[in-house]
């Protein structure tokens, strides 16, 4: 492992305690406040979810955000089970636990299990983000997808009867070059009575990063980048209540887009030269996000002695990513070979239903019973926008999962348990593969499965601030069919044998502790999560995708915690260490151990806070990541296994003050100006010329919010 330098020592030292939350506000004899989290479908105290379950507040996000305005960024520095950030567009490498997670907005689902782009991860202006819920490991409460757990974005609501308006802007720099980014935003909140509304509109404009060094940062060109961007949100929320019921509507609508001002320049490998970039005009049009996300939400708190809760939803995502020449893209009847750049793009259109059910002292007094029933039709496809040619066919998801839960509280302990069955089919209509793939005729079909996936588990508080917990719980998804799809060379397939339909079935089997108190809080857990019938992604020498059924273990452990020193001081910190393992082969040894694509490394995060005015606060922070050195000589069929990296410490300090004409915010990302490879690039792309991305230097960034 990579010692931690001075300044990281030094933070790390201050911390005593490892944590992920701050509260700054809290004196040290002040109550220890309820942490209520809305993702397990009912709304729960978090020392009643057995589990690990992650709260990141709006202060701690607004904090993380005038270090980097970045969705993942917040998620590596507070989840200790999140992989680094990539500090791009595509989300490649960034996991939860060494699995995916399902990324939802106000429980409407955003992640793409059919067709995985990995660009689901920016949907929504981080303006719009109230605060973050994650549930940590394997879960099926939200539907498919969670085989690592679940990351809700929770929207803002007005609070306070009256109207509320404010204006944001930030601007942040590396001064030298294009590198200003800047971004504005205005929103207005409103509530009398019974009636609320909360309306947003921002833009933002990304220049071009630099890293330590001063060289410019390469720009991803093709699977798309934040720098040299441009976004847009709008976002409308709209809500009354009539008495114990409430109806409301949600819509936002998010764009982002590359500029296309500079092009890529290869790393040079011999020279020490990362990847960079050059100011010039990439073919074909830019890399762009397009999202909208609409629900309405029906809640009745007081039907036949329970509550009641039913949404409806619809979202429509696209992808576009850059052009590209790649042979699998060459059709001589277009145009000669090795001339032709097209660009794929993903298009995914969901819209379903939730309907939910929760009424206590079901029975016996204590016996809390949840029933409901999900919907989602999912259809998903990947073409290339250039020439019009399908390169994954329609694939139209059809999913029905009624699900029951049982909670019975008898004092200091919880129990609960339940089951969601699963009804889903896939159909898809014959098709025509590219040329590079000898334009082969796929017959189209229909497969489906029907699975019951189970949890249980149970908290025991055994004094006022110490509780424990064990549970054993199972989240499902599907393999990525579309990469099987799209590259069928042999004749006479058909989709009924080409894939296994199977889903992959995740157990998350933990335990866990926990301590709230005034001083602070600590937190520990330990996981084996398993799949039998896994799917691992692996690229073989022509770059092309394919997916091994294999079984899949990833074990680990993560402590986090707080210490509030005083009102003014507290420290933080995390540490998590993930082991995944995998086999070579169906029935192989379990000896090949995941790479970045899968799994991040160990991670240290420690800091302070310090509240040294009483309307001035200054956070420190420190990131270690540490050396991962994995499947040396080993190769499996054509695909090198092989990956190395080595770690390194980022210190970042933010702070914040109010003025009185708004609040100011100042932050600096790696402040000392640390030179480093991201981790993804070091260990999955050390090969790559094209992909052997620097990390950010130092960066400055200045805010200020004024409400009237």
């Amino acid at each position: 492992m990579t010692p931690l330098n001075p300044l990281a020592r030094a933070v790390a030292l201050a911390c005593l305690v490892l944590s992920g939350s701050v509260a700054l506000a809290q004196s040290a004899d002040a109550p220890v406040q309820e942490v209520v989290v809305t993702a397990t479908r009912n709304s729960k105290s978090v020392d009643r979810i057995p589990g690990a379950v992650s709260v990141i507040s709006q202060k701690e996000l607004e904090t993380q955000y005038l270090l980097a305005d970045d969705p993942s960024a917040a998620l590596a520095t507070y989840i200790p089970g999140y992989a680094p950030s990539r500090q791009k567009m595509s989300s490649t490498g960034e996991s939860l636990r060494g699995r995916s997670a399902l990324i939802l907005l106000d429980g409407v689902p955003q992640t793409n299990p059919l067709r995985g782009g990995m660009r689901e991860g920016y949907m929504a202006d981080t303006a719009i983000i109230e605060r973050v819920e994650v549930i940590n490991g394997a879960s099926a409460m939200q539907g498919m997808g969670a085989t690592g757990g679940i990351i809700n974005y929770i929207t803002k609501s007005p609070k306070v009867d009256g109207t509320t308006q404010s204006v944001n802007v930030r601007m942040a720099s590396q001064l030298r070059g294009d590198s200003l980014d800047w971004k504005t935003g205005y929103s207005l909140q409103h509530k009398s009575g019974d009636f609320d509304l909360l309306a947003f509109g921002g833009i933002q404009r990304r220049g071009l990063g630099y890293d330590g060094s001063g060289r410019a940062l390469g720009i991803e060109a093709v699977q798309g980048d934040t720098m040299d961007s441009e976004g847009t949100d709008l976002f409308l929320k709209i809500g009354r209540n009539f008495g114990e019921q409430r109806l409301q509507l949600t819509i936002n609508r998010f764009r982002m887009e590359g500029d296309g001002d500079y092009a890529p320049v290869k790393a040079d490998f011999a020279a020490g030269i990362p990847t960079s970039s050059t100011a010039g005009t990439p073919p074909g049009a830019p890399p762009r996000n397009k999202v909208e996300t609409s629900s309405l939400e029906y809640r009745h708190n007081a039907l036949l002695g329970g509550s009641f809760n039913a949404q409806v939803f619809k979202q429509n995502f696209a992808s576009l990513y850059g052009a590209t020449n790649t042979s699998t893209f060459q059709d001589v009847t277009i145009a000669p070979k090795d001339t032709l750049y097209d660009q794929s793009e993903v298009v995914a259109d969901k819209h379903g239903a939730k309907l939910t059910y929760v009424r206590p002292d079901t029975v016996v007094a204590g016996l809390e019973l949840t029933v409901g029933l999900d919907y989602l039709r999912d259809r998903t496809k990947q073409w290339l926008a250039g020439t019009g040619r399908t390169w994954v066919p329609t694939l139209d998801f059809t999913s029905l999962a009624p699900f029951t839960q049982l909670e019975y509280e008898a004092g200091p302990l919880t129990v609960r348990g339940g089951v969601r069955h699963e009804d889903a089919t896939l159909d898809v209509d014959t098709y025509t593969t590219l040329a590079a793939y000898n334009s082969r005729v796929v017959q189209g079909g229909e497969r489906s499965f029907s699975k019951n996936v189970k949890n249980i588990g149970a908290v025991w508080r055994f004094t006022p601030t110490w509780s424990a917990f064990v549970s054993s719980a199972e989240g499902f998804g599907l393999p990525d069919v579309g990469l099987v799809l799209r590259a069928v060379k042999l004749p006479g397939q058909s989709v009924a044998t080409l894939f296994d339909m199977e889903p992959i079935i995740t157990r998350n089997n933990e335990i866990g502790v926990n301590w709230r108190g005034a001083m602070g809080s600590l937190s520990a857990s330990f996981y084996d999560s398993r799949s039998k019938l896994g799917s691992v992604l692996r690229v073989n020498a022509a770059g092309i995708g394919q997916l091994d059924r294999v079984p899949t273990t990833v074990r680990g452990w993560e402590v986090s915690g707080e210490l509030r020193a005083a009102k003014q001081l507290s420290a933080f910190g995390s540490y998590a260490r993930t082991m995944g393992k995998t086999a070579a082969t169906v029935d192989g040894a379990m000896d090949v151990a995941l790479g970045a694509r899968s799994q991040g490394p160990d991670k240290l995060v420690a800091g302070a806070n310090w509240r040294f005015m009483p309307k001035a606060n200054l956070r420190l922070q420190a990131t270690t990541l540490f050396d991962r050195d994995i499947n040396i000589g080993r190769v499996v069929g054509t695909s090198n296994l092989e990956e190395h990296f080595k770690g390194y410490t980022l210190v970042d300090l933010a702070g914040s003050y109010d003025v009185a004409w708004g609040k100011l915010g100042v932050g600096i990302e790696n402040l000392a100006d640390r030179q480093y490879i991201g981790y993804y690039p070091q260990s999955a792309s050390y090969k790559d010329a094209s992909s052997y991305f620097a990390g950010r230097g130092r960066t400055l960034s200045v805010s200020l919010t004024r409400s009237f």
